[in-house]
This record gives structure tokens, C-alpha cells and sequence, in this order.
């Protein structure tokens, strides 16, 4: 699903990360992590065709990446609502996904109304798909973000930070929505700064810190030694009421600025 080789990516005068490595397979759901500032998100972007890459080359769905896009890869963004003067029926929306690639005003096919209202019933949405995204809830925007982005069926979905802001429920929900798409041998990339939501589901952790990185399942990535040893400074993984806690690691931008070795909790 999608191939990643010799890939390196600069911010200005400093880099994110190089000579990364990565096949994707279809059905595998592998969570990227990292501190902020570490590259996640550009990352996806350069997936998408949106970033260029300073070294190394992507191909994604057995084509290269391009500016272009290809609409067979979904994007879920981060869950940041809407504002609220937003007047944007939710059932709208989510048939932006369905046909905002045509040009021109939307035909409303009858094939593409039915389409709409199948993405609203399976993200649980009938209840608020025809009020004003701007009067909805931060998890019941997202549940119609993750709508949009399942439009076209895509084969490469890849989230970013699609957690973030959620309450228990929602996040819940948001990720049996992305647990089913991958079920239907889609392959899943999954930005995000905590691990515990889908740590069930996940089958590979792609780590990014301090310039490098380290893949593999969470039992292997998830570790003191292992987290310490990349960021070159002392990392604790600790158990507390069955989630992961991460302490000590400091954000990617603090380390780039401080070379004492200081740890930043």
C-alpha cells in the first residue's frame, strides 16, 4: 500500500529525519509517534504529495506521490472545530467528500445522495447530519470529518492527530470508524501523541525523535531502553491504571535548541 525508501525531510537548516524506510501492507494499522516539532505531521504531508522530500522517494498505492493527490489515499485531520457562525449543513460536508472533486455547482446525483446518506449512518451521524456543523460538538464534527474522508472508499488512510480534543466516547467512536474502515483491507497511518486509544488496534508504532526513529510492534518500541536510546536522554515508559505514560521526553523543538543534554519533562 505504500513504500517509503531512503526518505529524509528538512525544516530550514535542520532535519526532521533521514533515511527512512517504511512498507505499509494493506490491512496494517501503524501508529506514528513523537514529540512536537519531530516531523509527524510533515511526514503525512509528504505522503499526500504536499511536501517535498529532500532525499528518498514515496509511492503510494503504486504510484509516486504528487502534487495532484491521488483520491484512492483519505486524509482525517486533526479535531479542530469549526467555527461557530459555520453554516455548513453536516450532511454537506460529508458530500464534499463524494463530489467537491467536480467543478462547477454540485449535480446531486441520486447515486451520489445515497452515497452521502450511507457515509451519515455509518459514522452515527443521522441525529445531527442536518444541523450547522458550527452549532455541533468537537466529536460530532469529527464523526462527519471521518465521513468525508471514507468517501471514496480509500485504500490509504492517513490521520493526524484524530483524537486530539475528544472525550472518551467520541474518541471511541472515531476509532471503531477507522478500525472498520481498516478491516476492509485499507492500510491505516495514525498520527498521534497518545498511544493508549489505539493501542489495541495498532500493529506497528513508527517512533520519531531527536532526528532518528524506530518501527516496530509496541511491546518492542514502548520501552525505557529503547525510547532513552533515541532521544539520548533518560525516557520512562511506566504502567499507570493499564495506559502507557511517557515521562521525560522533551519536544522535538527543545532538543534542537538545547545540545547539554537537559532533560525536559
Amino acid at each position: 500500500m505504500l513504500q517509503i525508501r531512503g526518505a529524509g525531510l528538512r525544516r530550514g537548516d535542520r532535519e526532521l529525519w533521514s533515511g527512512l524506510d517504511l512498507d505499509v501492507q494493506p490491512g496494517e494499522l501503524i501508529a506514528v509517534l513523537g514529540p512536537s516539532g519531530s516531523g509527524k505531521t510533515t511526514l503525512l504531508k509528504a505522503i499526500l504529495g504536499l511536501v517535498p522530500l529532500s532525499s528518498g522517494e514515496i509511492v503510494a498505492l503504486g504510484e509516486p506521490v504528487h502534487r495532484k493527490g491521488n483520491r484512492r489515499i483519505g486524509y482525517l485531520p486533526q479535531a479542530r472545530p469549526l467555527p461557530r457562525e459555520t453554516s455548513l449543513r453536516g450532511r454537506d460536508l460529508v458530500a464534499l467528500g463524494v463530489e467537491g472533486h467536480r467543478f462547477g455547482l454540485p449535480l446531486r446525483r441520486a447515486a451520489d445522495r445515497a452515497r452521502v446518506d450511507e457515509l451519515i449512518r455509518a459514522v452515527g451521524a443521522e441525529s445531527f447530519a442536518d444541523r450547522a456543523v458550527g452549532e455541533l460538538s468537537g466529536g460530532e464534527q469529527q464523526r462527519l470529518r471521518a465521513g468525508q474522508a471514507l468517501a471514496d472508499d480509500p485504500r490509504l488512510l492517513l490521520c493526524d492527530e484524530p483524537l486530539t480534543s475528544l472525550d472518551l466516547a467520541n474518541q471511541q467512536a472515531v476509532v471503531r470508524l477507522i478500525d472498520d474502515h481498516r478491516a476492509t483491507g485499507a492500510a491505516v497511518l495514525l498520527v498521534t501523541h497518545d498511544i493508549n486509544p489505539v493501542l489495541e488496534k495498532v500493529d506497528r508504532i513508527l517512533y520519531i525523535a531527536n532526528g532518528r526513529f524506530t518501527l516496530g510492534t509496541a511491546a518492542e518500541v514502548l520501552t525505557s531502553a529503547v525510547l532513552s536510546d533515541l532521544y539520548g536522554a533518560p525516557v520512562f515508559v511506566l504502567q499507570a491504571g493499564g495506559r502507557l505514560v511517557v515521562v521525560g521526553a522533551p519536544d522535538a523543538e527543545d532538543a534542537h535548541h538545547h545540545h547539554d543534554g537537559e532533560d525536559h519533562a
